[in-house]
């Protein structure tokens, strides 16, 4: 049976996670020179045009099908179908805005963490039919498509457009002037200040002045493009993507998931020792009773048939000393206490009915939260346990080790990292085993829930047992 921990991905993709540990992300490089940043620019402009281009026809046709929507279901609100127009533009909005980053990714932006449309499940028709009217990111879609992106679509698309003229136009002039050298020139700016100057217009002159104008506002195109962008993805990023108030509203969520499985979790801990206790020594106490009880009443007529008795009640006391000796592991074991829980977890592997190999790959200064080591090492127990009952293995190997990854929770501009352990226990048993309610497996995950951890099954019939869960070390 295999318990692994993916470190170097958050949980939500530890099931994609390959095994093995990941090497730390290399340093960031020092700033690159000035030139090369300009260079840099460039390399952006064409996708960054392609962007800003087509705005001014993106734009208008946007406002004008998210007006007429609008303003169409506000005018037919009495006759109820009004209701469902301007559903159909909050739809709409919707679209334009997942567009709208679609672009900007293209653009070489990076990528705008989207809205989770999907976060409050409907609970019945009227919900799911009405429920963008109650979900502000609609509104602030519908806001951003009919008016925001018009103004900044209309400014950006009109000095790209003046921008690149001027530019191809200035370096372009002398071409002109060469197919047509008789034009009149004279109302150019070049020729007026000639003629304020007392001469008559230079075709030479005119082409370098209007050469040189060409040439700056080329020099210039990347920062005026790449800072246009920008200004579309930053608006795009506070009104089209998903919110910190969303992420808390996750976290929050994820927290109370996990307090409910922990408590949970520990109810059903209790009443299987409860359980235990009752079916196993509790008995065996009682036998023992009645035995001692037994062995009084004959002690004067039959003194042998006491002593036997005796015999077997000094059996039945080794035997429940025993089982509650085995019970108590369900509590922390001391060793765990004492020395932590890489002993703990090879002290539990030489006591393990199923030859067992144990593997530690944690650095040796890393210290591990408490209750962590508590949960790793009931979630290693309760996996020997089921392939010494139920899986048929021959061997099992248990490993620790530790993976690193980015924060999910930290901003995207933030180098926040979250370090995983990785608990591996792997058998070579029968396969085939499921996550029943009220096992041992889904005792396991409930007990990863409860620490914000998650467990992944994969055990195919015949090809032995794989468990990967995480357990963050950080929380």
């Amino acid at each position: 049976m295999t318990t692994t921990l993916s470190n170097d991905i958050p949980p939500q993709e530890a099931a994609a996670a390959p095994a093995g540990p990941v090497p730390p992300a290399p340093a960031a490089a020092s700033t690159p020179p000035l030139g090369r940043r300009y260079l840099d620019l460039w390399r952006t402009v064409l996708p960054e045009l392609g962007f800003l281009l087509p705005l001014l026809p993106i734009v208008v046709v946007a406002t004008s099908l998210l007006s007429t929507l609008l303003w169409t279901g506000v005018g037919m609100i009495t006759l109820l179908v009004g209701f469902f127009i301007v559903l159909a533009a909050l739809y709409v909005a919707r679209g334009l805005g997942d567009f709208e980053l679609l672009r900007l990714r293209a653009a070489g932006r990076p990528a705008i963490s989207r809205v989770d449309w999907e976060r409050k499940p409907p609970t019945g028709w009227i919900s799911r039919v009405f429920g963008p009217y109650a979900d502000p990111h609609y509104w602030v879609h519908l806001v951003h498509g009919m008016i925001v992106n018009l103004v900044l679509g209309v400014l950006s698309w009109s000095i790209v457009i003046t921008w690149l003229a001027s530019a191809i136009g200035g370096v372009t002039y002398w071409i002109w002037v060469l197919a047509f050298p008789d034009a009149d020139r004279s109302r150019n700016f070049a020729g007026q200040l000639s003629a304020l100057l007392g001469g008559e217009p230079n075709p030479v002159l005119d082409s370098i002045f209007h050469f040189v104008i060409g040439l700056l506002f080329l020099a210039t195109l990347p920062l005026v493009t790449r800072g246009l962008t920008l200004m579309h993805w930053a608006v795009a990023k506070g009104m089209l993507g998903a919110w910190s108030s969303d992420r808390l509203r996750v976290q929050v969520q994820t927290l109370t998931a996990s307090r409910e499985a922990a408590t949970s979790a520990e109810g059903q801990a209790l009443r299987r020792l409860e359980r235990d206790i009752h079916d196993g020594p509790q008995q065996r106490l009682v036998r023992l009773q009645m035995d001692l009880a037994a062995a009084d009443r004959q002690l004067e007529a039959d003194p042998e048939r006491s002593r036997a008795l005796i015999a077997e009640a000094l059996a039945q006391s080794r035997e429940a000393l025993e089982e509650l000796r085995a019970l108590s592991r369900g509590f922390a074991p001391p060793l765990l206490l004492d020395r932590g829980l890489r002993a703990a977890l090879a002290g539990l592997c030489d006591r393990a009915v199923v030859p067992t190999r144990f593997v530690d790959e944690l650095p040796s200064d890393l210290e591990i939260p408490t209750e962590v080591e508590r949960n790793a090492y009931f979630i290693a127990a309760e996996a020997l346990t089921n392939a010494a009952k139920h899986a048929g293995a021959a061997g099992v190997t248990v490993a620790l080790q530790l993976r690193r990854a980015p924060d999910p929770a930290a901003s995207t501009d933030a180098a926040a990292e979250q370090r995983w352990l990785d608990l591996s226990v792997t058998d070579n048993g029968r396969g085939g085993a499921l996550s029943v309610p009220g096992h041992g497996l889904a005792g396991i995950e409930e007990r990863l829930r409860g620490v914000g951890g998650l467990l992944t099954l994969t055990s195919p019939v015949g090809g032995g047992t794989q468990l990967i869960a995480h357990l963050p070390l950080t929380r």
